[in-house]
């Protein structure tokens, strides 16, 4: 492209100069997300009516009790998973990750219909979490790796919005087979299956990432050169390094990687001490109304994912606008202020509805910091591992919510008072977050 039509491709709308490949790229990494997104909300509707079929009727007192051991034993193998599969995503391919991916959480939660006992259950949502949490990082760095400079961001939020979409739909097909009878559960991951046809497009039409093509001959040559016995440079001493230790053995990246994780906690955190008892809450302002609570909480959860939604997306295009930074600390600030106002101030039922939707908005849709900034960040060689390790790390530690959300919620005198001590974490985000550069319009480190 020569200078004049370059200037002329950027002063265009920022989709026209997007290629077919390009879009291609978003199309996969949205589905990808968003079948993720069907998985992990489809366990949560899910859990408490199979468990009711798993479990012996003397144990149904302590459905709660399963409940939470279920939903954190899937957030663990998220977050081991995510790691494990951000670090062959750098050595293996991101398209060949993603596929590996995407077959795995398949065919788990298609196993997982034929659950035969809880425990069976429990081990086949861990290793669903694996196969979901390894999928992120690669479509993350993917989508950075191969859309341009100036819609990055914008390509980033967008894929990053099929999660929500994924929980949308969910709850959709949920209403259709819920009334199905005691085994609608096991329909419900049965469909799930069906992500692993997109492993067919994928295989035939995605493309490879040519950047992490690149780094990989260059790794390889290097590789072969200590394995020669030859000295090594500087460059090619790093391309040897194991990725998960070279995040860690420079001191501006792994100064760079602390304040990443920070920032990352501060998101998720944030996220399942808001979006987690944001329809319980309602449901009980409902209940003490005289009206149905079931109906109320799901009016509610709806609401917040549709704000999800729509805060996934526009986190890309505002930080393409605006930059990274002070979007992720404006959204930060915003879901804090949002917080008493939810579960304090407002007692009408529409009104929470409205502030539940942007509640979602910003506590949920600021996860789209993630895939904008992290990949900005890093070096091709260990991109998707580091994107992997910020946004998994934190779950090794999150996971431990759902053990302790109703200890939580007793000790802290209420759901309003736990969701409030909790989101105080925003303020750790606002004050890690400036010590990051900003990197909107610039090109990613190779």
């Amino acid at each position: 492209m020569s200078t004049q039509q370059a200037t002329v491709a950027d002063e265009g709308p920022w989709y026209s100069s997007l290629t077919g490949r390009q879009w291609k790229t978003l199309f996969a990494t949205n589905l990808g997300w968003l079948f993720d997104g069907f998985e992990n909300y489809a366990l949560i509707l899910t859990a408490a009516p199979a468990l009711k079929q798993l479990l012996e009727p003397a144990q149904y007192p302590q459905i709660p009790v399963y409940f939470g051991t279920i939903i954190g034993i899937n957030l663990l193998g998220w977050g081991i998973g995510g790691i494990l599969g951000g670090v062959l995503a750098d050595y293996i391919g991101r398209k060949r990750m993603m596929l590996i991916a995407i077959l795995a959480y398949s065919i788990m939660t298609g196993l997982s219909a034929f659950a035969f006992s809880w425990l069976s259950f429990a081990i086949l949502r861990f290793l669903v979490g694996v196969a979901v949490g390894s999928e992120w990082a690669t479509g993350s760095s993917m989508m950075a790796e191969i859309w341009p400079e100036r819609a990055r961001g914008k390509g980033a939020g967008l894929m990053q919005s099929g999660l929500g979409i994924g929980f949308f739909i969910a709850a959709l097909i949920w209403l259709f087979v819920q009334p199905l009878g005691d085994s609608s559960w096991r329909y419900m991951y049965l469909i799930g299956v069906l992500p692993a046809l997109l492993t067919l497009w994928i295989r035939r039409s995605m493309p490879e990432s040519e950047l992490w093509e690149k780094a990989n001959a260059e790794r390889e040559a290097a590789q072969a050169r200590k394995d020669a016995g030859q000295t090594l440079s500087a460059a090619d001493a790093k391309l040897t390094r194991f990725t998960l230790t070279d995040l860690f053995t420079d001191k501006e990246t792994r100064g760079r990687t602390l304040i990443l994780f920070l920032m990352s906690l501060t998101t998720t955190v944030g996220f399942w001490s808001i979006s987690t008892w944001v329809p319980p809450y309602i449901a009980s302002v409902a209940a003490r109304g005289g009206l149905q609570a079931a109906q109320w909480a799901t009016y509610a959860g709806m609401s917040y994912t549709a704000g999800s939604i729509l805060g996934y997306a526009s986190v890309g295009f505002l930080a393409d606008a605006f930059g990274r930074k002070p979007v992720t600390m404006a959204f930060y600030a915003v879901a804090l202020a949002l917080t008493p106002v939810l579960f304090f101030w407002a007692q009408d039922l529409t009104l929470l509805l409205v502030l539940a939707f942007f509640s979602g908005a910003f506590a949920s849709g600021q996860y789209s910091w993630m895939p904008v900034w992290i990949p900005e960040l890093y070096p091709t060689r260990m991109r998707a591992t580091a994107v992997a390790f910020a946004f998994n790390a934190p779950r090794l530690i999150a996971f431990l919510g759902p053990f302790l959300a109703g200890t939580m919620v007793v000790a802290f005198g209420g759901i309003g008072k736990a969701a409030m001590v909790l989101s105080s974490i925003y303020v750790l985000g606002l004050i890690v977050t400036p010590f990051l550069p900003e990197t909107r319009g610039k090109p990613l480190p190779e």
